[in-house]
């Protein structure tokens, strides 16, 4: 069965949406530059909501170890989804910290997952030189190749098109965000319900 993330929730009421729909986890993203940016007294009141239910993840960029895992603890994430030049050290202190991992990885040509380390899950999204993730845009799944290992799908997802992404590249999980949302930010709670059941129907 297909493990499902739901990111960039800002509203409580979404949260619940995601969990009865059978949601695995949430993103919740801290990025300034993004529309659905929530503070991190928000983050935490999301992660309360989503307690015993889902698994949380905090999406940052450019973040150092040390305000990551300040955030992370703040916040009571289950783990973080780091972006940017410092995603390798905040991947590995959150490892060390004890937190899950989802590792970003901008997919642009062929796929390489050998430098990201076996107990972090690489998150493959489409590759954007002026953002990170929420593009809402497909990669071509001809890049990815063979791969042996745990990965989960991102990039342009949505209730229309997530099964049969599903079953073309058969990742281990699927993500998404921009395409679950009536305007930049806001999400849809019907299309939050369809994605999950597309998903793990497929």
């Amino acid at each position: 069965m297909t493990w499902v993330k739901v990111c960039g929730l800002r509203e409580p009421d979404d949260v619940e949406v995601a969990a009865r729909a059978g949601a695995d986890a949430i993103g919740l993203v801290l990025a300034e530059s993004s529309p659905r940016r929530v503070s991190l007294d928000r983050a935490a009141r999301l992660t309360e909501v989503a307690a015993g239910r889902l698994a949380t993840y905090l999406v940052m960029v450019e973040a150092s170890p040390e305000e990551a895992m300040e955030a992370a603890g703040r916040s009571g994430v289950t783990g973080v989804q780091p972006h940017g030049s410092t995603s390798a050290a905040v991947a590995a202190a959150a490892r060390a910290a004890g937190l899950s991992v989802l590792r970003p990885v901008a997919v642009a040509g062929p796929v390489d997952l050998g430098e990201i380390p076996l107990d972090q899950v690489p998150l493959l999204d489409t590759h954007d030189p002026h953002r990170h993730g929420g593009t809402g845009a497909r990669w071509d799944p001809s890049f990815l190749g063979s791969v042996d290992r745990p990965w989960v799908l991102a990039g342009g997802l949505d209730p229309d098109n997530v099964r049969e992404a599903v079953g073309e590249c058969h990742p281990w999980g699927v993500d998404a965000s921009s395409g679950l949302e009536s305007a930049p930010g806001v999400k849809d709670p019907e299309r939050i319900r369809r994605f999950v059941e597309e998903a793990r129907t497929a």
